[in-house]
Parts: C-alpha cells; sequence; structure tokens
C-alpha cells in the first residue's frame, strides 16, 4: 500500500457536486493498493496512520496524534499511486490492484482506522472525485507498507 498523508486544517471530497465526505483538524490520506496487498498491509497502514505523532505538542514540536488532538482521517482511494512513469510518457497502472480487490482492502483501512477510535470519511471508490484541502504546515508525507 501507497498512502500520501497531508496534514490538514480541513479537507472535502465532493462527487457530482454533493459533498461525500468532509473533516477538519487531521489527515487527507491519498490511497494506492497494489496488487500484491494483504490484510498484513491493512493493518500495518491503519496503524501507522493512526500513530503519526505529526501535530504540534505545547512546546511547539511535532510530537501528537490524530487521536491525542481529537483529528480526523478523509481516506480517498488513489489508483493513480501506482502510475509507474519511469518508461515512456503514458503511466503504466499493472501494480495497482484490480478494483475488486481495492475497493476491499481500501474500505478495511476505513475500518481498521474506524476500529482505533479515529472519526473516517471517505471518497466514494472509482468514482470522479473534486478534493480540496486546506494543507497545515504544509506537512506531506509519504508512507509504504513493507
Amino acid at each position: 500500500m501507497r498512502a500520501v498523508i497531508q496534514r490538514v486544517s480541513e479537507a472535502s471530497v465532493t462527487v457530482d457536486g454533493q459533498v461525500v465526505g468532509q473533516i477538519q483538524k487531521g489527515f487527507l490520506v491519498l490511497l494506492g493498493v497494489a496488487t500484491e496487498d494483504t490484510q498484513e498491509d491493512v493493518v500495518w497502514t491503519a496503524g501507522k496512520i493512526a500513530g503519526l505523532r505529526v501535530f504540534e505538542d505545547a512546546e511547539g514540536k511535532m510530537n501528537l496524534a490524530l487521536a491525542d488532538v481529537g483529528g480526523s482521517v478523509l481516506l480517498v482511494s488513489q489508483f493513480t499511486l501506482y502510475g509507474d512513469c519511469r518508461k515512456g510518457r503514458r503511466p503504466s497502472f499493472v501494480e495497482a490492484a484490480r478494483p475488486e480487490q481495492a475497493n476491499a482492502l481500501y474500505q478495511s483501512v476505513a475500518a481498521e482506522l474506524r476500529g482505533s477510535g479515529l472519526q473516517v470519511e471517505t471518497g466514494t471508490f472509482q468514482a470522479d472525485m473534486k478534493v480540496r484541502l486546506l494543507n497545515d504546515g504544509p506537512v506531506t508525507l509519504i508512507l509504504e507498507s513493507p
């Protein structure tokens, strides 16, 4: 699994003009699923997202996690994170999981995050989504499961 995690003051995702997911302080997570990903990747990725200490404490140091600051997660599927641009001019997506597998693991990540006590909003899988965010910092991290 590959995730781009952005610390945000607010974020939302819209499908066909309707807001389908919206958060205030927390993480916007763009999540890509690879063909070889399993439930172990789900658990590892969700645990890392929930445990990342990138919010400032009273001393201004990045030392607090989502739960510590009452943060939420907006989780958006993004198969293009597995676009391989090394050859030619058109990305190859052969490493991206097929929709059935990708959606199941994407939903599992959302469930794992909810199971850790976090508020989680999602986009709509395979929809044409419009994502808005106010990046806080900016803080943007790339996470890849082992």
